[in-house]
C-alpha cells in the first residue's frame, strides 16, 4: 500500500514563515541599501494589453513570450521523445553499427556545451538547410486561415524559419538525455521477459512493443518527465538566438524599463506557472500507475 500523505503541521508553517521572512529581508536590502524604487504597477502593461483596433484586451510581450515558450517545448518535446526513442533503440539493438552511432550520439550532445550546440545547429541549419525549404515564403503565399493556424501551431509567418531552428536544435540537444532514461528502462527489463515472449513466437519487434516497451516506459516515466519540464526550462537558451520566447521578452523589457527585479521575478513566476502543474500531474499519473500495479 502506497503511505498516506502527510498533512501540514506546525513544522511546515515554522518553515513557511521563515521562507517568507527571508523574503521580506531580501526586498528591505535591496529597497533600502540599493535605494531601488518598485514599481509592480508597471507590469500588467505587458502581460496584457487594449486594442483600440480589435475592441478588445491582447496579449502583450510577456504572455506573446510565454505562448511561445509552451509552443517552443512542446513540439520540442514530441521530437525529442522520437529522435530519443530511435537512439535507445539503437544502443539496445544486434546492429553493431547501430550502437556505435546511437553511443557517439548520446555522448556527443551529453559532453558538449548546450550553449556551443545551440550555436552549431542553428547557424548550420538556418543557414544552410532551411532556407532550401522557403518556407517563410511557403507560409506567406497560403490562405489566411492557414496562416493563422500556423501563427497558433507554430509562429508567423516571417518567424517559421527561426523558429524551427529553435525547434530542431532544443529537439537535439534534449534527445540525447532522453535516450539515456529509455535505454537504461529498457535494459532493466529482465531476460526471462524477453525469453516469454520468444517462447510466444513474437518477434524482437513485437516483443519491443508489445512486451519490453510498456514495462520500459513505465520504470522511467518519473525521470523521463523530469527531463521533458527540464526541457521547458532548457528552452530559455534559445533566447541568445532572438527566438522571442519569455526569457527573450523579458530581457528586451528590462533593457528598455529598468524595472530588473520586477520583470524577471514576473518572468519567474510564468515559467512556474508552466512547469509546476507538469510536475503535479506527473506526481498523480505516476501514483495512478503504482496503484494499478
Amino acid at each position: 500500500m502506497l503511505p498516506n500523505r502527510r498533512s501540514f503541521n506546525a513544522l511546515d508553517a515554522i518553515l513557511v514563515l521563515l521562507l517568507l521572512g527571508a523574503a521580506g529581508f531580501v526586498a528591505y536590502r535591496i529597497t533600502v541599501h540599493l535605494h531601488y524604487s518598485w514599481n509592480w504597477r508597471a507590469i500588467p502593461q505587458f502581460l496584457f494589453r487594449y486594442d483600440q483596433e480589435k475592441g478588445r484586451w491582447v496579449a502583450n510581450y510577456l504572455i506573446q513570450g510565454l505562448l511561445t515558450t509552451l509552443r517552443l517545448s512542446l513540439w520540442s518535446s514530441v521530437l525529442a521523445l522520437i529522435l530519443g526513442l530511435c537512439m535507445a533503440l539503437a544502443c539496445t539493438g544486434r546492429s553493431l553499427y547501430g550502437r556505435l552511432v546511437g553511443r557517439a550520439y548520446i555522448e556527443l550532445m551529453r559532453n558538449l556545451p548546450p550553449l556551443v550546440i545551440i550555436f552549431l545547429f542553428y547557424f548550420f541549419l538556418a543557414d544552410q538547410l532551411i532556407p532550401l525549404f522557403d518556407l517563410d515564403l511557403l507560409a506567406s503565399s497560403v490562405s489566411s486561415r492557414w496562416q493563422l493556424l500556423l501563427s497558433v501551431c507554430f509562429a508567423p509567418p516571417v518567424q517559421l524559419s527561426a523558429f524551427l531552428s529553435a525547434l530542431v536544435t532544443l529537439a537535439v540537444f534534449e534527445s540525447a538525455y532522453v535516450a539515456e532514461i529509455l535505454r537504461s528502462g529498457i535494459e532493466s527489463i529482465g531476460r526471462p521477459q524477453w525469453d516469454a515472449a520468444a517462447a510466444l513466437g513474437l518477434t524482437r519487434g513485437q516483443s519491443l512493443r508489445n512486451v519490453v516497451l510498456p514495462q520500459a516506459v513505465r520504470r522511467v516515466l518519473p525521470p523521463l518527465a523530469g527531463q521533458m519540464i527540464s526541457l521547458v526550462k532548457d528552452s530559455a537558451i534559445v533566447s541568445v538566438i532572438s527566438i522571442q520566447e519569455l526569457t527573450y521578452q523579458g530581457t528586451q523589457l528590462m533593457a528598455s524599463t529598468y524595472l530588473t527585479i520586477e520583470v524577471w521575478l514576473t518572468v519567474a513566476a510564468l515559467y512556474c506557472l508552466l512547469t509546476f502543474p507538469c510536475s503535479l500531474a506527473v506526481d498523480r499519473l505516476d501514483r495512478y500507475m503504482n496503484r494499478r500495479r
